[in-house]
């Protein structure tokens, strides 16, 4: 199959790779199927590009990499909906969001993205009663030289 990205030209991807997103991400309801796209080996950074929009992609961070601390609880609902448990953990992600400079980027943690990597299924989640919010730091004390290079 071939898609579309406004970032990375035709991508050939193979079915078996597209991430069913049952309720679409917030602010792209109707956007449903996505594909990882793996920015370089190593990194903390991949993006999450749409396969039927060509301009929709997001970047997403690793949030442990970035916030040793961060933690939340999923709650039943969607354990049970994207078929979760502890033998099958979820893959965690971060939207990041990069400004004029790159030490500026910051991430939501409000809203983690949450995948079944097995069932190929995912969800952006909103947590609640949490200090959290949309405009994390990812480089509050400068950027590292490796930093810049995608390197932990």
């Amino acid at each position: 199959m071939i898609i579309q990205s406004t970032r990375f030209g035709k991508l050939e991807i193979d079915e078996s790779e597209i991430i069913n997103f049952p309720h679409g991400i917030p602010g792209f309801p109707e956007e449903k199927k996505f594909i990882l796209v793996a920015n370089a080996p190593d990194s903390p950074f991949s993006f999450l590009q749409s396969t039927v929009e060509a301009n929709l992609t997001f970047l997403l961070a690793d949030p442990f990499v970035f916030f040793k601390e961060y933690e939340f609880k999923i709650d039943d609902e969607v354990t049970h909906e994207l078929g979760l448990f502890s033998e099958n953990p979820p893959q965690v992600f971060v939207i990041a969001t990069v400004k004029e400079k790159l030490e500026d980027m910051t991430a939501n943690l409000l809203a983690p993205v949450v995948i079944n990597s097995q069932e190929r299924i995912g969800r952006q989640i909103i947590l609640e009663k949490t200090n959290y919010g949309t405009r994390h730091s990812l480089f509050p004390d400068g950027i590292l030289q490796q930093d810049a290079q995608g390197g932990k």
